[in-house]
């Protein structure tokens, strides 16, 4: 396909050349379909995984109609779960707008008193398009709430995301802020009755997508590997300095105690590895995230929230420190590998008690991954009819094979839910 793909879409050429630059020169299903239906002015819930080009499909038609309109009135807001996905769509939106006169600002929590002040007075001289994390919004509307009743399209971003963060509450204030609002747009990785409900009670009459999960590429590498929990730093430091030319890897664990723990032994070790997590300032965030994609940090660690903004291309290994919760999340966590037709590998780490979770992505993805047994680690037997029923580290467990352990772990579990 040309680009003329996006013209008979109904999309302008401004847009289109705009997009020719940044090298896309066709749309993905998603954004093929909800496009027209976005510049009719209809409501939306579309549901499609991480890496399908979701921010793409909502950002050019709001800037389409948003053109034809050519007022500087505060004209659609963005809501995400994150300020790394906050930034993640400014970024895009400005590219896609390079050649319009649309002005766009963010607002996310961690920055200072003057940042405020210049928010606000952005939002009061009145700027197009308003991305930012429920929180701030909230901010600056219970201040102002002028400035909602100018906003006419209403859009969430990664809304399972919300919800699982507890936003929801939030969210239904910041609608409130909004009654002269003409459309709103829905965008989830997964559905759940929990989201069906949240539309319910925000989108009138919606046109609906819906794309199931894809499964993993076929030139992603996916190994799984049998370990406790007490061994998994050392075995990847092992791994790591065994495996040479390797420019890009995003480890992800499940806690931010985790990810400075991994942080701080892959340091030690005097390896390129920086974490990402909530306790960084924004700055340091973003100064994280530079390096990582100027290949300056090889290593990054990241927890599952604040991963949630992280766009990189020419990643070489995805590994799972934890396995996740959500088998979905799993195919998006490992989709960031092997792009653009490129090879690329996925490497979990799976101690007993997360062998039940392992098996629920084996079902989604529709393929058993034969586990590895590394030597000179204590590697727990893995049988998928009889799963033991979960619960601390299994130090000395009948069922783990002969090995040396490489070190004495605290034996504290990781705690389940954090950033």
């Amino acid at each position: 396909m040309e680009l003329s793909k996006f013209k008979s879409l109904g999309v302008n050429d401004e847009i289109v050349e705009a997009l020719g630059f940044m090298g896309i020169t066709e749309p993905t299903k998603i954004q093929e379909n909800s496009i027209p239906i976005i510049i009719e002015g209809r409501d939306l819930i579309a549901c499609s995984q991480t890496g399908t080009g979701k921010t793409a499909s909502f950002l050019i038609p709001i800037l389409q109609n948003c053109l034809s309109k050519a007022s500087t009135d505060n004209y659609a807001l963005i809501i995400c779960p994150t300020r790394e996905l906050a930034l993640q769509i400014d970024q895009q939106f400005d590219a896609i707008a390079y050649f319009s006169t649309v002005s766009s600002t963010t607002l996310y929590g961690g920055g200072d008193a003057n940042g405020f002040v210049k928010e606000k007075a952005a939002l009061e001289s009145g700027v197009n398009i308003i991305i930012g994390t429920p929180g701030k919004v909230l901010s600056h509307l219970n201040l102002n709430r002028e400035i909602g009743k100018k906003i006419e399209v209403f859009v969430l971003d990664e809304a399972d995301r919300m919800l699982d963060m507890g936003f929801v509450d939030d969210i239904n204030r910041i609608v409130s802020f909004m009654p002269n609002r003409k459309q709103n747009l829905m965008f989830s990785a997964t559905m759940p009755p929990t989201i069906r409900s949240l539309a319910n009670n925000i989108l009138k009459d919606p046109a609906e997508l819906s794309y199931s999960i894809s499964k993993p590429a076929e030139k992603i590498n996916q190994r799984a590997v049998s370990i406790v929990e007490d061994d998994k730093v050392d075995y990847l430091l092992k791994w790591y300095k065994e495996t040479p030319d390797l420019n890009s890897i995003i480890i992800f664990s499940a806690t931010k105690a985790g990810a400075k723990f991994i942080s701080y032994k892959f340091q030690s070790a005097g390896l390129s590895a920086k974490s990402l997590h909530s306790d960084k300032t924004q700055s340091e965030r973003e100064e994280i995230m530079r390096q990582f994609k100027a290949k300056q940090v090889k290593i990054l660690i990241a927890t599952n929230i604040a991963s949630r903004g992280i766009d990189v291309e020419d990643i070489d290994v995805v590994v799972n420190y934890h396995v996740p919760d959500e088998a979905e999340d799993y195919v998006h966590r490992v989709g960031r590998t092997a792009r653009a037709k490129k090879s690329g590998e996925a490497i979990t780490l799976v101690s007993p008690r997360e062998q039940r979770k392992w098996v629920n992505i084996e079902k989604l993805i529709e393929k058993e991954i034969v586990f590895e047994m590394p030597e000179g680690f204590r590697t727990p037997t893995f049988d998928r009819n009889n799963l033991p029923k979960g619960g601390g580290n299994f130090r000395g467990n009948k069922n783990f094979s002969k090995g040396k352990s490489k070190r004495k772990g605290s034996g504290k579990p990781f705690r389940k839910k954090e950033a």
